[in-house]
């Protein structure tokens, strides 16, 4: 990815709330008003304290004075709930947004980002990354402006008071600074080392849940938990040492900043002794410097929430920053469905799986392709259902590169079954709907009927209704195969790509999903990927894949003839139905 044009962390979030500024603004100004109305009180007070000392004994004073404190608090109070109201309003609704701008990219990057990244890293960013952008935005932007804006006040106040107790008021300042300082030591590259055990600590939550079937069946309880357990471990001990080597100066700079009266009492009682200072305005000087550090350190609170922020929105942006599958927009003229690959390679990362790939494919044939395990049929396979682009070469559909389709198109095109097939944590009926949204549930039946599955559907507890659960966990792997087979049918894509698609079927149930088979690609043009070459002696045409390259091409007669590799690849295969 080319970082040269990335935006920053604060254009980021300025692009993110960019939509909502005026609530973000009328959000500051209501809190520098509540911060400034809870600053009324010590003025109220300390009025009432040189009240008491001049001997003044009108009651009526003093409950106007009280009466001014309490109209300063609940100022304070509605002020900060009005802003916190909006600034959170406003922060709710740019979570939400980024949320959907990450879930869209998902949908437009290639296929092989998706699959390359841990599901854990993809959570980590859009639950966890995502809501540490709220104290940022709902509290840092309002709270921590109006903090800093009102001691300033306070401050210039009391230059205006006494410039020499205004500065005493400060003595605290750069010594809390030095120690903060020493607190904030190596913080982005710590919060940085942090988020990388915390996003390993996530995937492998997600490995070990996913996985947890595996675990148990083969016993490998104690060795998965061990790895799950020290990803824990490192995750807490490195929080715990951090906060452990930035203590003292925490402590430190806590207690030395808000005691800013260790200068005033003194040199105030010299200054006033000596007649330099009146009374009254040492007490207001008194009353006022202690209401200088409480937003200071409020405002230090939130400098946290900014020194992470750029780690955080890092993450995010690198995200959405992922270069995409650039396709056009105007729909292209297809002639026919004939797929041609001439000199295709294509790779993973550094590692080149497909090498100067020529493969003709006519429309209505059905087109097999075999070959060892890891050979590159299934890259093919996808390539052509356009889940990643190539990377020298051309693949065409209809004589048109798929790169110059448009992807709502190209997907009308084709119809992918594997043998992984995902299915959501919804109806049945919705699962087969995804194929075709628009579809009738009386559509939806019947192809469920064609693909061979309406009696075991029916045969649940809530028959269509029933809920498949997460990634179809409810079902068999038969049962859900079948499902996909139902879905792949209602969408009547004329291009249909079996990779793999009878791989969990059981002996009984495989000639109901044969038959459905035959049905959905009945006039279409058939990629199919398969391992039990039995069922693909009829292709029109078997390409034989082998180290990424087109190794034979031909009919099941010719390739038995022809090739020594298919002839051993059909030998291991009736050997195998053999000794079944």
């Amino acid at each position: 990815m080319d970082q040269t044009n990335t935006p920053g962390a604060v254009a980021r979030l300025k692009e993110y709330a960019g939509p909502h500024r005026k609530e973000y603004v009328l959000s500051v100004l209501l809190a520098i008003l509540g911060v400034a109305c809870s600053m009324i009180p010590y003025f109220a007070v300390s009025q009432m304290i040189w009240g008491l000392i001049e001997g003044g004994s009108d009651f009526n004073w003093y409950l106007g004075w009280c009466a001014v404190a309490a109209a300063g608090f609940l100022g304070k109070a509605v002020f900060h709930n009005l802003s916190t109201s909006l600034s959170h309003k406003a922060t709710f609704a740019v979570i939400s947004e980024v949320r959907r701008r990450i879930a869209q990219k998902l949908t437009r990057v290639p296929m092989g980002y998706v699959l390359d990244t841990p599901s854990g890293k993809f959570k980590n960013s859009m639950v966890e990354k995502v809501d540490s952008i709220e104290p940022t935005l709902a509290h840092v932007l309002p709270e921590m402006t109006s903090n800093l804006l009102v001691p300033l006040a306070i401050v210039g106040y009391l230059f205006v008071l006494d410039w020499r107790m205004a500065l005493i008021s400060l003595i605290t300042l750069p010594i809390g600074a030095v120690c903060y300082m020493g607190m904030m030591k190596d913080y982005e590259k710590r919060f940085g080392e942090y988020v990388g055990v915390g996003r390993h600590m996530n995937a492998t939550a997600v490995e070990y849940i996913n996985g947890i079937e595996v675990i148990k069946a083969f016993g490998q309880s104690a060795t998965s938990y061990k790895k799950f357990a020290d990803a824990v471990h490192k995750n807490a001990t490195y929080g715990l040492d951090w906060m452990r080597d930035v203590q003292l100066y925490f402590s430190m700079g806590i207690g030395i900043w808000p005691a800013v009266l260790i200068g005033v009492l003194p040199l105030g009682c010299v200054f006033y002794m000596n007649g330099s200072l009146s009374g009254a305005d040492f007490i207001t000087i008194m009353i006022l410097a202690l209401g200088i550090m409480a937003p200071l350190l409020s405002a230090m609170y939130y400098t946290d929430d900014l020194a992470k922020i750029k780690v955080i929105i890092g993450e995010i942006g690198d995200i959405l920053d992922e270069g995409e599958q650039v396709r056009p927009t105007v729909l292209a003229r297809l002639d026919g469905t004939d797929i041609a690959l001439r000199g295709v390679t294509f790779g993973y990362g550094e590692t080149e799986i497909l090498h100067g790939v020529d493969l003709a494919i006519p429309a209505g044939s059905v087109t097999a392709l075999v070959g060892p395990s890891g050979s590159g049929k299934s890259t093919i396979a996808k390539l052509i259902a356009s889940f990643w682009d190539v990377k020298d070469g051309t693949l065409s559909i209809g004589g048109v590169d798929v790169r110059n389709i448009p992807a709502p198109q190209l997907m009308d095109k084709i119809a992918y079954v594997a043998q992984d097939n995902f299915l959501f944590d919804q109806s049945i009926l919705e699962n087969i709907r995804l194929g075709r949204p628009a579809a009738s549930d009386e559509e939806v039946r019947e192809a469920a009927k064609a693909a061979g599955c309406h009696d075991f559907i029916m045969g649940l507890a809530d028959g269509y209704d029933t809920v498949a659960g997460g990634a179809g966990g409810h079902l068999s792997g038969g049962e859900r195969q079948r499902i996909t087979i139902a879905r792949a049918m209602l969408k009547n894509a004329p291009i249909v790509i079996l990779d793999e698609a009878t791989a969990y079927t059981d002996p009984e149930n495989e000639s109901v999903i044969q038959d459905a088979v035959a049905k959905l690609v009945a006039g279409k043009t058939l990629i199919v990927i398969a391992h039990r070459l039995s069922t693909i002696t009829d292709s029109d045409q078997i390409a034989l894949i082998e180290k990424g390259r087109v190794a034979a091409l031909g009919t099941h007669d010719q390739l038995l003839e022809s090739s020594p590799l298919y002839q051993e690849l059909w030998r291991a295969h009736i050997n195998a139905k053999d000794a079944a």
